[in-house]
């Protein structure tokens, strides 16, 4: 979904709000920390923190003006658990350190549909490797999409790295979900797929 150019958002902006802009690792001391790769908006991070300040999370989403959208929240809920990365999914591993996240959050990920771009989806092997390495043991991994086919391959590529605990082609409304998922609910079905990571079982990946 293409967001709207906000003239007035930059690098320094985000950075005085506390946005996470440079290629840096990120020092996590809190025991229970979560991560949403490709945040939007942030309605479903920001929900998750506002609800339960006694674990930290990560927002990390590529697009500069979105990212803006979720400071605003951010600032709006006071919400001193909840960091912003401005970053790439590609650059994962400079930000995150080995086994220190509790778990993943991906929400209605691109689906690059045409095949030549597969590669590029964000449940593909490629990515998940990189999760698995941030990944502490038998962390979960929660996958959500309005995409059926985007859905059955994701879960071809997840099963050779996390242990599948569930496959829901009805998921019923929650509390938290993102501005996306509420619009979408409107015209079709919400599918979701939760992994758990088992470190002693990746040796032979």
């Amino acid at each position: 979904m293409r967001q709207k150019k906000l003239k007035y958002v930059n690098l320094e902006l985000l950075e005085d709000g506390g946005v996470l802009v440079d290629t840096v690792p990120v020092e996590i001391y809190h025991p229970n920390t979560f991560l949403e790769i490709g945040s939007g908006k942030g309605l479903f991070i920001t929900s998750l923190a506002k609800d339960h300040p006694e674990n930290f999370y990560i927002a990390m989403e590529v697009n500069m003006n979105v990212c803006y959208r979720i400071l605003e929240k951010k600032k709006e809920l006071k919400l001193d658990n909840l960091l912003i990365i401005l970053g790439n999914a590609d650059d994962l591993l400079s930000y995150i350190k080995p086994q220190s996240i509790s778990g993943l959050y991906l929400n209605f990920s691109d689906p690059w549909p045409k095949k030549k771009h597969h590669k590029r989806r964000l449940t593909a092997p490629s990515f998940m490797e990189k999760y698995i390495q941030v990944l502490k043991n038998d962390a979960f991994v929660q996958f959500r999409t309005d995409q059926i086919e985007l859905f059955d391959s994701s879960i071809e590529y997840m099963h050779q790295y996390v242990t599948l605990e569930e496959i829901n082609y009805t998921l019923e409304p929650s509390n938290y979900m993102t501005e996306y998922e509420i619009k979408k609910r409107k015209i079709g079905p919400i599918y979701q797929l939760i992994g758990r990571v088992k470190h002693h079982a990746q040796e032979n990946i």
